[in-house]
């Protein structure tokens, strides 16, 4: 996409532009644009008025429900690698091709409550280990 040539930016561009829906940098690009070329603009507006008049493409309606997006259980089960070899690798292009934000934000999410969870079993491990290290002093 070329800056300053909003025929440059297809109709599909616009729709996850409005879904918020594509990496941080295309997103930027084409608000860069917008900010510069009324016409840009008014195509947006054009397809914002389409779906508030409940015309939809089959293409909005998958994007809109994320029929494509893993489920969060998946995710966590991809990140556990406990997912059979063909659904790992479709959700590893979902995440590292597509780049899809939602999976990518919720995948983030999961490696924090892992590494929040590894380190509650670590306080949990060290607290039984000093309770039980007196008792068993007691005991030789």
């Amino acid at each position: 996409m070329l800056e300053g040539m909003s025929t440059e930016i297809r109709e599909s561009e616009l729709e996850a532009y409005l879904d918020e829906a594509l990496p941080a940098e295309e997103m930027a690009a084409i608000e860069r644009v917008l900010r510069a070329d009324r016409s840009l603009i008014g195509r947006l507006s054009t397809i914002h008025a389409r779906r508030n008049a409940g015309v939809h493409s089959v293409g909005e309606i998958w994007r809109g429900h994320r029929l494509s997006c893993p489920t969060k259980e998946q995710l966590g089960s991809f990140l556990l690698q406990a997912l059979s070899e063909k659904t790992a690798d479709y959700i590893a292009f979902h995440l590292e091709v597509v780049g899809c934000r939602f999976c990518l934000a919720n995948m983030a999410d999961l490696k924090a409550r892992q590494k929040e969870d590894r380190e509650i079993i670590k306080q949990r491990r060290r607290k039984y280990f000093q309770s039980s290290a007196g008792y068993l002093r007691r005991r030789k």
